[in-house]
Order: structure tokens, then C-alpha cells, then sequence
């Protein structure tokens, strides 16, 4: 970047709707940006729009941003209360000659574009209000008439330097005469967002591509008011797997949706972090807030459109997860297990080191929070139920398992110390005197001890379930199996 000022980024999420991944990607870059230069990451709610703005939108976009750790370093702006300054920017301008008064009426306009339509042409207004004589204009105005304020587009063309994409022009005849201000003296987004820009000393602008149209009328604005430039960056769009625009059809969008699925907030901005932009080289994707800082430049925006996979999500989360200090990780899952049925808060406080032990060697497994769960339980219920999939893979033979399980059980009992060591010798021992492999012995064995194919180490398993429990489970485990000899 050339500019020598201060970075001044700013978001300017609608509060029209959640905080969606692609706003939230927008603001973690801005945000990025502005602390690994040590500039100011602003927030400006753009609330313009009354008849879609909503108070539990722009709340559902403070908590999204608050969530995902990017805070803003001054007051936030709301758009709504700078009418009075929109309207002198307008009038600024009018005097000037940059702006003029169009009294066409939208019944007028509409006819017009019809009679284009007709002739297969494009529509573009014919400025014939820029025509009207002074007096005329005058005498309209003082009759109460409505109007508009359009901006007068010049000749030539309007050209910047992306930071994404490179030298972008535009030429000026491609842009019609834009309204400004409305006919009640509201402002157009043109407009509203120059004006407020300039007013919080914006020094770079970084967004979503689907704004580079609206950049060369806004660079006009700017002209016309004759403030200085701010940069540009266009951020390409995110696609959903499917290679289409990331929408509700792709499944959760919103970043409080993903919040309540388990996703970490450190697992997200990882992953939004890398969607568009690459530190280059070799890089260990997983990443902390601070390596992102530290590696964070507008050197890596990438111009390609990135993909939301949800998959890579919940991996990256996995990754996250097994990362996270034990301590940290308790407090998000004591809620999850408490409202699953299986413990109480007050039993996980008086089993202190159990409980950090079974999460330790739960999350390794995990992906999100449910993951964990969703293996918890058979190390708080009583009974367990098999899964049928871990019932046909190892108890297939029942009459062939029945016994090895049997020996397992009563070797079990017999051992001096319930420690994995003296687990481990002596069943592999039984396997050995079996003429079986360990896997014969041991598979069929965790889907006795947690109805699953799949769970931490065995021998931690049954540390964890104790003796008492552990051969308890595999007594049911026998019964059953019984029952499906005989069937």
C-alpha cells in the first residue's frame, strides 16, 4: 500500500438480517488489517433502511462480531443519525454544480424505460432536468414540486487500483446520472456511505466484489466533495461446495448458528481467515488469532472465489479443539452434558480429575462439542445400548465371541492392580493362549464396554469406567450375546 496515512478500516454490516459468514470474513480481514498495522478497526451499523432494520439484528451483529473476538476501537456509528450531514453533502454539491434537480416522476421514468425496452435499448436517464432552464428550475421549486438530487456524471472514465484485483476502469458513459438524494431528502447508499467515510476518515475500503460497481460512482462522490481517496479492496465471493453463491440452500450461513453447533470461535476465524486470502509459501493452516495478526497482509488476497466447506470447518475445529486448554474446553461441555441428561454440574465438580481425563481423551476423537457428547455417554449411563453397525462388524459371530469374552471378563477379575499396564500383559496374554490375535479380543471388548466402534484407548476406557463397571458391562455384554447365539 502506498497511502501514508494511518489504516482507517471500517464494517458496515445492514441490520437487515444475521451476521453471515461472508459479512463476518469482511470484518475479520478489515479487523486483521488494521492490528497487524496498528490502525483502527471501525463498525458502522448502516440502518438507513427502516422497514428492514431491526434492533435484534444489530444485536444478533455486535454478538457475531463480539464472539469471534474482533472488537472496535471507537463508538459505533449508526448511519440513520447523520441525515443532517447527508443532506449538507448533498447541498454541498448542489451549489457547486456537481448535483442538479430532476422532478421526473417515477410514473415518468417507468414509461420511459418501457419505450426503451421496446426498442431493445438500455435505459440511462436523458438528463433533460439538467436541461431546464434556471428560472424554471426556481419556479418548480418554489411551487412545491418534488424532485431528486442526481449527480451529474462527467466525461472520461473512473479508474482506481484494487488491492485485489489490480487497475479497474470504468467509463463514465456507461453510468447514468445517479440519484443522490431522494424526493424526502433521504439519502441513496452512494451517497450515505461517501458521506459517512469521509466523516470517519476511512482510509481503506474492503468489501465484498459484489460493490465494484458502485466504486466509480462513489470515487465521484468523493471528487465532488473534494476529499481524498480512500483504497479499495474487493473481496471475491464465497461459494458454497457446489461452486454456486453461499446461500441457505448450502445449510447454516448465519455465525450464531454456528455457535450453537460447538464450532470454537478461534476454530471460525481460522477458517474464514484462509477463505480468500493465503500468508503464501508453507503454512500450517491451523492458526492462532495471533499468528493470523502477525502473518496478515493485503499481499495475500487472493482474486479467486474461495469455497465454505463444511467438512474442512469441522475439521479445523477438531484441530482447534484438541488444541484448547483443558481448562477452557470444561466449561463447554458441562453445559452440553448437564442438558443431555447425563450428569449434573454439582456430580463433574466432585469427580474434578476424572471428568478433565475424560475430556482430554474424548476431544482427540472430536470434531465438535457434540462429538464429545455424543461419546460421553456411556461413561455416565448405567445401561448402554449397541450400536448396530458395531454389533455386525464385531459381534458378527456370536457364538465364537460369547467365549474369548467370557475369558476376558474373568481375567479381568483376577488382576492385583487395575492400572493399563497389567490390562494390556495380561490380555494379551489370553490372546496369545487363545491362538487369536489382540484385535480379537480387544475390538469385540470396547463395543461391550461403550456399544461403539470406536473410542479412546481401551485400557483408559476401562480405567475410566473403573473395575466394578468395566466387568458389569461385560457381563450384560455376554447376556447378550447369548441371545443372539440362540437366535
Amino acid at each position: 500500500m502506498t497511502d501514508a496515512r494511518p489504516l482507517r478500516l471500517r464494517f458496515a454490516p445492514s441490520p437487515t438480517g444475521y451476521l453471515h459468514v461472508g459479512g463476518a470474513r469482511t470484518a475479520l480481514f478489515n479487523w486483521l488489517l488494521a492490528r497487524r498495522t496498528g490502525g483502527q478497526f471501525l463498525l458502522r451499523i448502516e440502518d438507513t433502511d427502516k422497514a428492514r432494520s431491526t434492533d435484534d439484528s444489530t444485536r444478533a451483529i455486535f454478538e457475531g462480531l463480539t464472539w469471534l473476538g474482533l472488537d472496535w476501537d471507537e463508538e459505533v456509528v449508526f448511519q440513520g443519525a447523520n441525515l443532517e450531514r447527508h443532506r449538507a453533502d448533498a447541498a454541498k454539491m448542489l451549489a457547486a454544480g456537481a448535483v442538479y434537480r430532476c422532478f421526473c416522476t417515477t410514473d415518468e421514468l417507468a414509461a420511459r424505460r418501457a419505450e426503451a425496452e421496446l426498442r431493445k435499448e438500455a435505459f440511462k436517464y436523458d438528463r433533460r432536468c439538467d436541461r431546464l432552464p434556471p428560472a424554471e428550475v426556481e419556479r418548480r421549486v418554489a411551487a412545491g414540486e418534488p424532485f431528486v438530487l442526481r449527480f451529474r456524471v462527467p466525461a472520461g472514465e473512473t479508474t482506481w487500483h484494487d488491492l485485489v484485483h489490480g487497475q479497474i476502469s470504468f467509463p463514465n458513459k456507461d453510468i447514468e446520472d445517479f440519484v443522490i438524494l431522494r424526493s424526502d431528502a433521504t439519502p441513496i447508499y452512494n451517497h450515505a456511505v461517501v458521506s459517512d467515510d469521509i466523516a470517519m476518515a476511512v482510509t481503506l475500503v474492503m468489501r465484498g466484489d459484489d460493490h465494484i460497481s458502485n466504486t466509480p460512482k462513489q470515487i465521484l462522490l468523493y471528487e465532488a466533495l473534494g476529499a481524498p481517496l480512500p483504497q479499495f479492496a474487493h473481496l471475491p465471493m464465497i461459494h458454497g461446495t457446489d461452486g454456486k453463491k453461499l446461500s441457505k440452500r448450502h445449510g447454516a450461513t448465519a455465525v450464531g448458528d454456528y455457535q450453537h453447533l460447538g464450532i470454537l470461535p478461534q476454530a471460525m476465524v481460522n477458517f474464514l481467515a484462509l477463505l480468500g486470502w493465503s500468508p503464501g509459501g508453507e503454512f500450517e493452516e491451523v492458526m492462532t488469532l495471533d499468528q493470523l495478526i502477525h502473518a496478515f497482509s493485503e499481499d495475500g488476497l487472493l482474486r479467486k472465489a474461495s469455497v465454505f466447506d463444511p467438512k474442512k470447518l469441522e475439521w479445523m475445529n477438531g484441530q482447534h479443539l484438541s488444541q484448547l486448554p483443558i481448562a477452557e474446553l470444561e466449561p463447554r461441555v458441562t453445559p452440553a452434558l448437564v442438558a443431555a441428561g447425563y450428569t449434573t454440574a454439582e456430580h463433574l465438580a466432585t469427580h474434578h480429575d476424572w471428568y478433565r481425563t475424560l475430556l482430554d481423551l474424548l476431544r482427540v476423537r472430536s470434531r465438535l462439542i457434540d462429538d464429545i457428547v455424543r461419546q460421553a455417554g456411556p461413561y455416565f449411563v448405567d445401561a448402554i445400548t449397541y450400536d448396530p453397525e458395531a454389533v455386525a462388524k464385531q459381534w458378527k459371530e456370536p457364538a465364537v465371541v460369547l467365549p474369548l469374552l467370557t475369558a476376558t471378563r474373568e481375567t479381568l477379575a483376577a488382576l492385583p492392580e487395575w492400572t493399563p499396564p497389567v490390562m494390556e500383559e495380561a490380555l494379551r496374554h489370553l490372546a496369545e493362549a487363545k491362538g487369536v490375535g489382540g484385535g480379537k479380543i480387544f475390538q469385540p471388548l470396547r463395543v461391550a464396554l461403550t456399544g461403539l466402534t470406536v473410542s479412546p484407548g481401551i485400557f483408559d476406557v476401562m480405567v475410566l469406567l473403573g473395575r466394578e463397571r468395566t466387568l458389569a458391562r461385560i457381563a450384560s455384554a455376554e447376556d447378550h450375546l447369548e441371545t443372539l447365539a440362540s437366535a
